[in-house]
């Protein structure tokens, strides 16, 4: 029996032979470089999900970061990884979009690449990725450390500050003085109100900053239809896969595409192409995890407007085949790593 598998990105339709699966879950820990803090809390370490399918001859891995935001855990993404007993062709309707999901896909992504003997994006249809350039993010701190993380960083053509309180305006001054020729985005993580951002925008636009992520919290957010949006206000939290788009419109100029909000490459790939076709910008996002949860985001991000996949450059320790960073950007990855 043939299982067909939809290319998302309309490249067409691959065929893969339906086999039973062995599926297993392990976690892994990657100690930070440095703390890490945005407005709902700081961390030292990245704890992850690494999913392996095997079919007693090829494995293919995927990892997912839980996400706390939306009552995603360890265990209980674990729980949802471990009870799906389906092939990849009753994934997508088995299971929500979020971490369990991602893991799982990207798995299967890898495993049938390997399975060819071909890439990932060979599978798709798509040109060898070429490298894209990652924003670096500089956590929330106060004035002065933003200043000297900006400083030290001030090298890197794009840097994400991490805001998301009502005294950000002393942050912003800091950084921009540290790093006066870099290009900056900014994430609020629906750290403000609709008065906090409507008197930090003319600010925003003074110091160069070129796009705001989620200044209001989701599903609190109908007032930016209705105030001024002089720079493009892109959803995160507010948007994870196509049925989110039309809660949109009229409120956000892009969407931050996340693998571990939208439940997989294939979901990311779908919603990509919708975004584009109804006029949204794109960025491509990350949590921050290892270089395995990066791999399939660089497909993603080929010709968006905003790639964020710097996941790798926060950790202190990798996966044994980690992506590759340079001054050109995030290359896609070495076929032992993934895909």
């Amino acid at each position: 029996m043939l299982l067909k598998n939809f290319d998302a990105s309309g490249g067409g339709i691959f065929e893969q032979k339906k086999m039973r699966m062995q599926i297993s879950v392990a976690r892994d820990v990657f100690q930070l470089a440095q703390v890490f803090t945005i407005s709902r809390g700081s961390r030292t370490q990245a704890e992850v999900l690494t999913v392996t399918v095997h079919d007693g001859a090829v494995s293919g891995l995927g990892e997912c970061v839980p996400y706390a935001r939306y009552g995603e855990t360890l265990d209980s993404v674990a729980a949802q990884i471990a009870g799906f007993s389906g092939g990849w062709e009753q994934l997508q309707g088995a299971l929500p979009a979020g971490a369990a999901r991602n893991a799982l896909d990207c798995a299967f992504w890898d495993h049938a690449a390997k399975t060819a003997g071909k890439r990932v994006w060979d599978l798709l249809g798509l040109p060898t990725p070429r490298p894209e350039i990652t924003a670096y993010t500089l956590s929330l701190d106060t004035p002065e450390a933003m200043q000297f993380q900006a400083a030290q960083n001030a090298f890197r053509p794009l840097l994400k500050i991490k805001l998301g309180t009502p005294d950000d305006m002393a942050r912003l001054e800091a950084v921009r003085r540290g790093a006066p020729d870099a290009r900056i985005i900014v994430d609020a993580n629906e750290g403000w109100t609709a008065e906090v951002y409507a008197d930090l925008a003319p600010h925003l636009i003074r110091l160069g900053v070129q796009m705001v992520e989620q200044p209001l919290p989701a599903g609190q957010d109908d007032m930016l239809a209705e105030i001024a949006r002089p720079l493009p206000v892109c959803a995160d939290e507010s948007c994870h896969d196509r049925a989110s788009l039309p809660d949109l419109r009229g409120k956000y100029d892009m969407v931050n595409i996340k693998l571990d909000k939208t439940g997989g490459l294939t979901e990311a790939l779908a919603l990509k192409t919708q975004a584009i076709a109804e006029g949204y910008g794109v960025m491509v996002g990350c949590m921050v995890g290892s270089s395995l949860a990066m791999a399939p985001a660089t497909i993603l991000a080929q010709g968006v407007a905003f790639t964020d996949l710097d996941g790798p450059l926060l950790l202190a320790e990798d996966r044994d085949q980690p992506l590759h960073f340079d001054e050109k950007g995030v290359h896609p990855p070495a076929a032992a790593l993934w895909g």
